[in-house]
């Protein structure tokens, strides 16, 4: 609709004798307002034709006036808009179209035949999930769905950081706490001790640098045994967590399986891509605008960078036939992935042909300013997750659910990644654990809590034998039949600016307009005629709000 009045605009500019105008067709930002989609269309022709814009806005009104199919009325508005009202046959028929859609309704064909690679989480092992790997994880999944959602064949990344100085940092820790390997609690305590010496004893750092260069040569057989138990003690842990978030790699690719491809590759062009610098070899940013960063340092080990490289070449071997490639970390490395993939593409030149991106993550904080848990440690992502499941436990209790305790998960999953994917990607995020678990409101759980009272409605309707139908229809849409249709293009519009938060700010108003809905009508009257479009439209809601939570990782439970 929205292209088809963007083309009677422009014919009618042209019967105007005005042409060239950059204009938009959109929603307005209000479905309360007397208006389905409104054109700024006269006041950026006025500076073109030299008039008024409410003269042009009336001049195009009138020729307008009949020419497009399921336009009730335009009208002029404020210094010049020009607004659209759709007749009722537009909104019925988008009714019927979707729940003919079922389960598939929202879905579109806009990545069909991509393959999309998704790197994200990639936590440092050897230490409880890092709020930031957590933040990465929902944002990644979320993003993975949408892709999915708009026809992509995803495959999600795992790339764990199991070598280097943070890992040495905790072996070394775990000799000399004597922690036990196989508790991950311990090897947090391992890891801060080995943190704090490394950076205020120039003795133990240098005993760590030595670690870290006997892990990599993989001679010292007991430090080797430290390193593979706390190893297998993260990766169970974080499998547990992603199981909870939702979250299921196609692989994963270890920091220690690509280091050799990496530093191979930078050797391999140097001279060329790569130059030697006071004994490291180094990436001249520069030549792109960037700046310079090391690949291999002065000891002859590989960093983060020529590491990346080996991951790069290990993803392309495994999947090769990507369109894009998508890494999500924090914003503190964007700069750092500007250079990485410049590197990439003067190695790789057919790379430049494809999308290679960072979306970058922003900082969680909490309401109280302070990142630390209950326990008095840094507060990490699996301690955050554990004190959202405790505290929806005690809602979960206050439901009508046959089993709390899954429940109170799906709550305390909803309530995290609401709060999280609700704020544009990238931008800093503030956590109110009180408000991200209410069921009224800006909340997953509100979203959640609306999906299981329809499920109530619905069944009421079963018992009252009122099925859905699109046949009779009131005379004017309800107000959330206007939203309702929108439900593509917020999907539409969080794939291509991925940008999750379109879709959790379209659920939450859908949300509220149902209960508005719900308040005023009686949905399964069976003495009303009107009753089977009202079930109609609650069913389409339902599919969405489902759907919808689904894209962005959560639950749709039937009861709360």
């Amino acid at each position: 609709m929205q292209e088809v009045i963007k083309k009677a605009i422009t014919d009618a500019l042209k019967s105007l004798n005005i042409e060239g105008v950059d204009f938009v067709v959109d929603h307005p930002t209000d479905i309360h307002m007397d208006a389905d989609y409104f054109s700024n269309v006269a006041m950026a022709a006025a500076k073109i034709a030299g008039e008024a814009p409410r003269t042009i806005a009336q001049q195009l009104s009138a020729a307008l006036q009949g020419k497009i199919d399921l336009v009730d009325s335009i009208e002029v508005a404020g210094p010049g808009f020009l607004n659209f009202n759709l007749n009722r046959v537009f909104f019925t028929t988008k009714i019927k179209e979707a729940l003919e859609m079922g389960d598939n309704w929202g879905q579109n064909n806009q990545c069909e035949s991509q393959t999309v690679l998704i790197e994200y989480t990639s936590p440092n092992l050897f230490k409880p999930l890092h709020i930031g790997n957590l933040v990465g994880n929902i944002i990644g999944e979320s993003l993975s769905r949408l892709f999915e959602f708009s026809g992509a064949e995803v495959k999600r990344i795992n790339y764990p950081s199991d070598i280097g100085l943070t890992v040495a940092k905790a072996v070394w820790g775990l000799q000399k706490t004597g922690g036990n390997p196989e508790d991950i609690e311990a090897l947090g305590v391992a890891y801060r001790t080995g943190s704090e010496a490394y950076e205020n004893d120039e003795s133990d750092k240098a005993e760590i640098i030595a670690v870290n260069q006997a892990l990599y040569t993989g001679e010292d057989v007991a430090l080797m045994e430290l390193r593979a138990k706390g190893i297998a003690t993260s990766r169970a842990k974080l499998a547990a967590i992603c199981a909870k978030l939702g979250t299921s790699f196609d692989t994963e690719i270890f920091e220690s399986e690509v280091d050799d491809k990496g530093v191979e590759i930078v050797h391999s062009n140097i001279d060329g891509v790569f130059e030697k610098s006071d004994g490291a070899v180094v990436y001249r940013g520069e030549k792109a605008g960037l700046h310079t960063r090391v690949f291999i340092n002065s000891k002859g080990l590989p960093t983060y960078e020529a590491k990346d490289l080996g991951n790069f070449v290990t993803k392309q071997s495994q999947f090769p036939n990507w369109d894009t490639s998508i890494v999500v970390t924090g914003n503190e490395q964007t700069e750092y992935f500007k250079v990485l993939y410049a590197a990439i593409n003067e190695l790789y030149p057919d790379t430049v042909k494809k999308n290679l991106e960072h979306i970058p993550t922003g900082f969680l904080t909490l309401t109280t300013g302070k990142m630390s848990s209950r326990k008095g440690g840094v507060l990490t992502g699996e301690s955050l997750l554990a004190e959202m499941e405790t505290a929806a436990t005690e809602r979960a209790a206050e439901t009508r659910a046959e089993d709390v305790e899954q429940l109170a998960e799906e709550i305390a999953v909803a309530a995290l990644k609401y709060q999280i994917l609700r704020q544009q990607v990238g931008s800093d995020m503030v956590f109110d654990k009180e408000k991200s678990l209410s069921f009224e409101g800006d909340s997953g759980p509100y979203l959640q809590y609306t999906h299981a009272r329809i499920s109530s409605v619905l069944k009421k309707a079963v018992e009252e034998s009122v099925s859905g139908d699109t046949t009779i229809v009131p005379p004017a849409p309800y107000q959330i039949e206007k939203l309702l249709y929108q439900f593509p293009t917020a999907v539409t519009e969080s794939i291509e600016n991925r940008s999750p938060h379109k879709l959790v700010h379209y659920l939450t108003e859908l949300a509220g307009e149902f209960n508005s809905f719900y308040a005023h009508e009686k949905i399964a009257d069976k003495d009303d005629e009107f009753a089977p479009y009202k079930v109609a439209i609650t069913e389409l809601v339902q599919i969405t709000l489902k759907n919808g939570l689904w894209m962005l990782g959560c639950e749709a439970p039937e009861q709360m």
